[in-house]
């Protein structure tokens, strides 16, 4: 166990804030190519909500998840890290214990089946519980009834919730993840480039199959951003793919941010809809943004760092 920097945590009888600080970055092994997961969700423990992330990794030579919580004054976190060696079958079922605050905390697993999509995090079959007070505070995975059983734990009386998802994804040309941007089901994100070759770079992006975004000529365009539509929810999109193009293989990589809801309206924009400075093409544009300005904006983002390799 050891211990680092991290934000406030905060009362049962607040509402949980977006993560105050974006955790610090693993350190990436570009000549092994290790893809890294973190999550970072708000949960309620021993009467706080605090920041708890889950960092996946994986190389061709191991494969580990690390529990961190934070503590009440924010000074310090807790950690617990779980290797899931691959030549030993009983390390994908477990169980460990450690403090927070004085608080006893437990973390139980079972990856014994678990499916992968190709990265470090499970995708299905498999569950990770974090228990506290004989409450389950946090589960990951869709064997939920297994998770309550073994851990005999109630549920939470409050849900976690999940604040952003960061992943480092290594390929050659596609790289693919995914993200639940809505209530119903999680997408299969795939950003596709052509940046070598005698042909100007294009990037595509994907969504369920569905090509949404394609960029040409991205030696001039490799910074961008634009709002989709996913299961008729917007959802908005950054790009920005520099170093495919500047610099060395393996130096830098493209950073893809994907934000659920559309963009916050300006003022310049509710003030030209007001004065009916507009066509009704126009507005009827404007009138898209304002409609869903109104609703609350997901807290969720996703972070894809996509590392291009030889």
């Amino acid at each position: 166990m050891y211990f680092t920097r991290s934000g406030r945590a905060h009362s049962l009888n607040e509402t949980p804030p977006l993560a105050e600080k974006i955790t610090e970055e693993p350190v990436i092994n570009k000549t092994t190519g290790q893809s890294t997961v973190t999550c970072v969700y708000q949960a309620n423990i021993a009467g706080y909500w605090r920041n708890v992330t889950f960092l996946w990794c994986k190389n061709l030579m191991n494969h580990s998840f690390n529990v961190t919580v934070d503590s009440i004054e924010g000074d310090f976190n807790y950690t617990c890290k779980i290797e899931l060696k691959p030549w030993h079958f009983w390390s994908k079922k477990g169980y460990k214990s450690f403090e927070v605050d004085g608080n006893q905390v437990e973390v139980y697993w079972d990856l014994r089946s678990a499916k992968f999509a190709g990265g470090p995090e499970p995708c299905a079959e498999y569950y990770v519980a974090l228990v506290s007070d004989e409450e389950v505070v946090l589960l990951l995975g869709d064997y939920k009834k297994k998770a309550y059983k073994r851990t005999k734990s109630r549920p939470a009386l409050v849900d976690a919730v999940l604040v952003y998802k960061k992943e480092n994804v290594f390929a050659k040309r596609s790289f693919s993840t995914r993200a639940k941007f809505n209530e119903r089901k999680e997408q299969e994100i795939v950003v596709e480039s052509s940046t070598s070759g005698p042909r100007d770079p294009e990037m595509w992006i994907s969504i369920d199959g569905i090509v949404l975004i394609h960029v040409k000529n991205l030696q001039w365009k490799f910074r961008g951003n634009q709002t989709v539509l996913v299961n008729k929810y917007p959802v908005q999109v950054f790009w920005d793919v520099h170093d495919w193009l500047f610099s060395s293989p393996g130096i830098g990589h493209g950073l893809f941010i994907f934000k659920p809801g559309a963009p916050a309206e300006s003022e310049s924009d509710r003030e030209s809809t007001s004065q009916g400075g507009c066509d009704d093409s126009d507005c009827s544009s404007s009138g898209y943004y304002s409609t869903w300005s109104n609703v609350a904006a997901s807290e969720f983002c996703l972070f894809l760092h996509a590392w291009k390799i030889e």
